[in-house]
């Protein structure tokens, strides 16, 4: 599948505000934001934003007059993605809690999550009021892609679709394997290639000594994965 570009940027999420340490849109979210766009939400379709951070995603959504709700486990977050809402004049449900917790008796018809996928070398996941709950996700990148692979099934209508994205570093083809075995049919959709951003690059050394990027490589792939339940 040939390379795509981002096409969607700042400009078309209007003006966000952020409190520190709360996940500012980024490449990922705009990269994420045009698969959401090319799914056709209409008024009638039931999103779900996991991890919302601002709020971004689920404000993009909600202007197409989606029934949007969205959950984030940092309380920094989920009172960001509410005053978000409040400011642009959309109707969205922000729930705190750990990814589709809040919501875990729920149904929709397109889940999109832009998770924590930056491998550490912690082990330990960092405490919800911390600015890196937004990006740590273990030695392996999958603290929480794994859990949404394993639950996303569960909050999808027949025919419900996940769009999830999340850096090649993490492993795409165990994202595929894991959704696959779960029942859904998934692919990747779109991806791009980025400049590493200060995260990354702080830990360039011991990335590169796990062998996740290779001497020469200088930017990070970025997927978006689409799984859809029968």
């Amino acid at each position: 599948m040939a390379t795509a570009a981002v096409r969607l940027r700042p400009a078309d999420f209007g003006n966000l505000w952020t409190l520190p340490g709360v996940y500012a849109p980024q490449a990922d979210t705009y990269l994420l934001a045009q698969a959401l766009h090319t799914e056709g939400v209409t008024a009638d379709t039931d999103v779900l934003d996991v991890c919302t951070g601002s709020g971004a995603l689920a404000l993009f959504a909600a202007r197409t007059g989606a029934r949007v709700t969205a959950t984030d486990i940092s309380w920094r977050a989920v009172l960001t993605a509410r005053m978000n809402a409040v400011r642009a004049g959309h109707r969205v449900r922000v729930r705190r809690g750990d990814l589709t917790g809040p919501v875990a008796r729920q149904r929709f018809d397109v889940v999109v999550s832009n998770p924590p996928y930056v491998p550490t070398p912690h082990a330990h996941r960092p405490r919800s009021h911390r600015p890196a709950v937004a990006w740590d996700a273990g030695r392996r990148g999958r603290q929480a892609v794994d859990r949404i692979c394993a639950h996303a099934r569960d909050v999808l209508r027949p025919h419900g679709v996940l769009l999830m994205v999340h850096s090649g570093l993490c492993g795409v083809e165990e994202t595929l394997r894991q959704l696959t075995d779960s029942g859904l049919r998934c692919s990747v959709t779109d991806r791009s290639y980025v400049p590493f951003g200060p995260v990354i690059t702080e830990r360039l050394p011991w990335l590169r000594a796990q062998g996740l990027i290779g001497p020469g490589e200088d930017k990070e792939e970025l997927v978006v994965i689409r799984a859809e339940r029968s």
